[in-house]
Parts: structure tokens; C-alpha cells; sequence
């Protein structure tokens, strides 16, 4: 059996809490994730919940949460979005049957090159919230980062089910490679405020995608306690790498006390966390808007944040959004 360790050290965004009281960064809009065509007869001709960010080149992929596609658009043209099928089939339109039945992909990120993926590969994961939210799909690049080849299905319950014995329900919003690990970032919420990282080891987990043999692997857990906007918890939502071996993450804060129910949305914040996993900073983002996917980068000196939103209605379409922090010091 895997070694298995339990939750180690809480991280605290105190004496800042709540996060209120933080300094600010502002958000601009680049564009709504509209598309050329609905996805499906009775949807709109967007994506409504975008939730996982990963650029290559000039390329945004982004997995919607309610959706069978990954969406895919241009940093440098304006033209509308298109689709690759994920998932075989189409979902209920209606807004609870399509919940139960969706495989709410809520993590995106990029693979280096690997024995079966030679140009490196996205992987989007589901939350685990429920038995069919414990997929994942694997999507190998070409050389120009673009996805090539058919998607593969990812059995994830080897995975998730050990970690859920540890930490509790389940819900992982984000996914990130950074120090030679997989990181899967754990939402809490107001029933169960357990923001956690949980660290598996990436060369184990690219053994398992490229042999097809997704067996329980070994790993640690660190929870988090990211403060709150007004009385509200913030949850992670996403993060991205950074070169450094710093992780920055979105988090949200929804009034919601399960990993299934969908809540209000009081405000959204980015951190940042140490290589050696303290938390660093946070800042509030304005205006509001229900952050759920990242991709970091330095540029220049600063951090150059590119964002997504999921606004959990499905008349309003998810936007793109670019922020800058200043100098960004290790």
C-alpha cells in the first residue's frame, strides 16, 4: 500500500483576515468566450462556466465545468471560440438534470513531454464531488501546442478515493505541477472549510497516464485557511506555476456549505504560495467577478495574470479577463 500522510500545517492568511482589508488588483476585461455556434440546440453560443485556464503559445484552452467541449480561442484574434468534443453524447439543457449528469471538469493544466505524449499533453480533471465527477481527459499537443490527437478518458477514483478518506469531500477546483509534484488544490466551503493541497508525485503520475494503470499513489495534504469576504470563506479555485517554484491561485468566496450546491458569490482573491509552500499574499481582485481559472507568468518584472470567470447562470457568458502585479519578488 502507499504511504499515505495525514494533513500536516495550517497556513493562515491572518492577521489580513478578512480579506477586506487587502490591497486590491483590477481586472480587465479582454473578451466574453463566445462562440461561432451553440454547443447544443437551447444553449447559447458561449461558454456560461468556464473553469480551468491553461495557454500555450497564443492559444487559451478552457474547460467549462457544464460542458462536454473544450473551448479553445485565440489570444491575438477576436474571432469566436471553437469546441473539441471531450465527452461522448450531449447533456440535459435543463439546469438540475444536466447538474447531476455533468462531469464538472474543473481543473486544467499542461503536461511536459512524457514516454506516450512527446510534445506534452493537457490534462483536464473532474472535482470528484460525486462517482461521475471522478473523470479526467488526456489530450496530447503537437509541436505547435496544438491538441492532435483523440481525447482518453481517465479513470481518476484511484486517485481521489484515498484522498477523500483523508481530507473529506471532495472538491478539486485547480491542478498545477510545480516542484516536482501534482498539486490538486481543495475547495472548501462554508460546511466544510478545508482548503487543502494535495501533493502527488508527478513522475508517478505520468507512469500512470502513459501505461494506462491508474492505481493509488502515495501522497501529502496541507490545509489553508484563505480568510473570507464578508463572512464568507475563500476557497481555492485554480492556480498556476510559476518558473520559481511559487504557485499563484484564485480563490473565491461562495455561500455555499457543500462541494455540490452552487452559492452566491461575495468577491474573488489571488494569492501566492512559497516554493516551500507558505503563503505569501493575497489580493482582492475588483470588480467582483467569480474567478475560477489562472495562468501566471512573468513578464517584464511584473506577474501578468490571464483569468477566467463562471458566473453559475447560464444567460451570462464567461469572460476573459488580464491583470498585472507589480513587481513580483520572490
Amino acid at each position: 500500500m502507499p504511504r499515505i500522510l495525514p494533513l500536516t500545517l495550517i497556513e493562515s492568511v491572518e492577521p489580513n483576515d478578512p480579506c477586506t482589508h487587502l490591497k486590491s488588483t483590477t481586472l480587465k476585461k479582454l473578451r466574453d468566450l463566445d462562440l461561432e455556434a451553440p454547443i447544443t440546440a437551447g444553449r447559447p453560443p458561449y461558454l456560461s462556466a468556464a473553469s480551468g485556464l491553461v495557454i500555450v503559445k497564443s492559444t487559451a484552452y478552457v474547460v467549462a465545468d457544464d460542458e462536454q467541449h473544450l473551448g479553445v480561442f485565440s489570444l491575438t484574434k477576436k474571432a469566436p471560440g471553437m469546441l473539441l468534443r471531450l465527452f461522448a453524447g450531449d447533456l440535459p439543457n435543463k439546469k438540475k438534470p444536466r447538474k447531476k449528469h455533468k462531469a464538472d471538469l474543473e481543473a486544467l493544466l499542461l503536461l511536459p513531454p512524457f514516454r506516450s505524449c512527446r510534445h506534452g499533453a493537457l490534462f483536464a480533471l473532474g472535482s470528484g464531488s460525486t462517482q461521475k465527477r471522478r473523470r479526467g481527459v488526456l489530450l496530447p499537443l503537437n509541436a505547435k501546442g496544438l491538441v492532435t490527437d483523440t481525447p482518453r478518458l481517465i479513470d481518476l477514483a484511484p486517485w481521489f478515493e484515498p484522498i477523500e478518506d483523508v481530507i473529506g469531500e471532495l472538491n478539486i477546483e485547480g491542478a498545477v505541477i510545480a516542484n516536482g509534484r501534482l498539486n490538486l488544490l481543495q475547495r472548501g466551503n462554508k460546511g466544510a472549510d478545508v482548503n487543502a493541497i494535495v501533493k502527488l508525485p508527478l513522475d508517478r503520475v505520468l507512469d500512470a497516464l502513459a501505461n494506462d494503470e491508474m492505481n493509488e499513489l502515495p501522497f501529502t495534504a496541507r490545509r489553508y485557511q484563505l480568510g473570507s469576504i464578508d463572512d464568507t470563506p475563500l476557497g481555492f479555485t485554480d492556480g498556476s506555476a510559476l518558473a520559481d517554484g511559487r504557485i499563484v491561485f484564485t480563490a473565491v468566496a461562495e455561500d455555499s456549505k457543500s462541494a455540490y450546491d452552487d452559492g452566491s458569490c461575495a468577491g474573488s482573491a489571488i494569492g501566492i504560495l512559497a516554493a516551500n509552500g507558505r503563503l505569501q499574499s493575497m489580493r482582492r481582485l475588483t470588480p467582483d467577478a467569480k474567478v475560477e481559472g489562472i495562468d501566471a507568468r512573468i513578464v517584464d518584472q511584473s506577474m501578468r495574470l490571464h483569468l477566467v470567470s463562471d458566473a453559475d447562470d447560464v444567460d451570462v457568458p464567461a469572460s476573459l479577463y488580464v491583470a498585472e502585479v507589480g513587481r513580483a519578488s520572490k
